[in-house]
């Protein structure tokens, strides 16, 4: 539990997507230059904290947004800086996040010989029909060529992002999506069901009876599906949403989902050091603004106490099919999670929703399937 990581946010993209409630901003090239100042400025604010922690980064991460929106050149000199300011750990991991649509073999090669080691790319689909629908900016050859380009680069750790229960999507093009994702030998696969968002374009439609979704039952085939080729194909899901081949975990989101220490960079970033979590304002110019003028950023600071602290380390763990363990629990927090949660945890471990393996607390298969379900009951 002594990892630390960082994460920069990047809040451009080409365009916005339907299904997107993230913040991020469409175009905005007139902002680029000046926000990556402002990161750097804040960058040098973290100094002082991070010294005294006198711990390595295990983890470095990049994401959006869409990262590859600035230019490659502006993203290596922002690397440089966090890898001159903070030390990192032997082997950390240093991933960024790319749009098939926004990066060359150039650009890709600028990356990794920058530092970038991990490269998540945003394919979202295999289907070109499926990808207009979600208003994507790219292409399935160009989803393929990006792959093939990073490969090119010297990318030996990519991840492919990919959506199921897309409008007009069934069995047959999901699992051609998903054998042809195979073919392309990624070390990872982040496999999410669309969620459909309140205030999106998406959700306008779907109220407006215009966006045609699968069923529940044909979503719940899809995850079966996905789940027997990806271990068919060797594997491992160590997360309700992500596969990994084996030694290929992403570090960085191991750590947030073991409620670890991290440092955050951007607007709207979150960081989390001794207890606090503080949440950068959601605005990139008036983030840029405020550090052009020395003030704070943050829109929000949290101290947990102990006892929020060790719920939201149960609630986040659980995510992961390793689950949490309970002597760890008790070592960190001095709380016992079988005492704390008593009856709640023992209602929830009848109906076979949670089970106890050895020392570790999990979601049973059918726990996963209703995961928010059983969060909400131990939150």
């Amino acid at each position: 539990m002594n990892n630390l990581g960082l994460y920069l946010h990047v809040p451009f993209c080409l365009k916005k997507c339907p299904y997107c409630s993230f913040y991020s901003l469409a175009g905005r090239t007139d902002l680029h230059h000046r926000y990556a100042r402002a990161i750097s400025t804040q960058l040098r604010s973290f100094i002082k904290e991070y010294r005294d922690q006198q711990r390595p980064l295990t983890s470095i991460f990049f994401g959006g947004g869409t990262p590859t929106s600035l230019p490659p050149e502006t993203l290596s000199r922002l690397l440089t800086d966090c890898l001159h300011q903070f030390s990192c750990a032997d082997g950390a991991e240093i991933s960024i996040e790319a749009n098939p649509a926004t990066v060359d073999a150039s650009g890709l090669q600028v990356l990794r010989r920058s530092g970038f080691n991990r490269l998540s790319i945003g394919v979202q689909s295999l289907n070109d029909s499926e990808l207009r629908q979600l208003g994507r900016p790219h292409t399935v050859a160009d989803a393929v060529q990006t792959v093939q380009t990073a490969r090119a680069a010297g990318f030996d750790n990519i991840n492919l992002d990919l959506m199921y229960g897309l409008p007009g999507q069934d069995i047959r093009t999901w699992k051609n999506t998903l054998d042809r994702a195979l073919d392309l030998q990624p070390e990872h696969l982040s496999i999410y069901e669309l969620t459909v968002e309140a205030g999106t374009p998406f959700a306008r439609q779907q109220e407006q009876g215009l966006l045609s979704l699968p069923d529940e039952n044909t979503v719940l085939l899809m995850l079966e599906k996905t789940q027997q080729a990806l271990k068919q194909a060797g594997f491992d899901r160590y997360e309700i949403s992500n596969y990994a081949q084996p030694g290929c975990q992403c570090r960085h989101n191991i750590n947030y989902w073991q409620n670890g220490e991290y440092i955050g960079l951007g607007a709207g970033a979150v960081a989390f050091l001794n207890g606090t979590r503080c949440t950068a304002i959601s605005d990139a110019d008036q983030f840029c603004e405020r550090l052009e003028k020395g003030q704070d950023v943050w829109a929000e600071k949290e101290q947990l106490d102990r006892d929020a602290a060790f719920r939201e380390t149960v609630i986040m763990g659980l995510r992961m099919t390793a689950g949490v363990s309970l002597v760890e629990l008790t070592d960190r927090f001095g709380i016992k999670a079988e005492i704390y949660y008593s009856e709640t945890l023992h209602r929830l471990i009848r109906q076979g929703l949670l089970h106890i393996v050895q020392d570790r607390l999990q979601l049973t298969p059918q726990g996963m399937l209703l995961a928010n379900t059983v969060m909400a009951e131990l939150v």
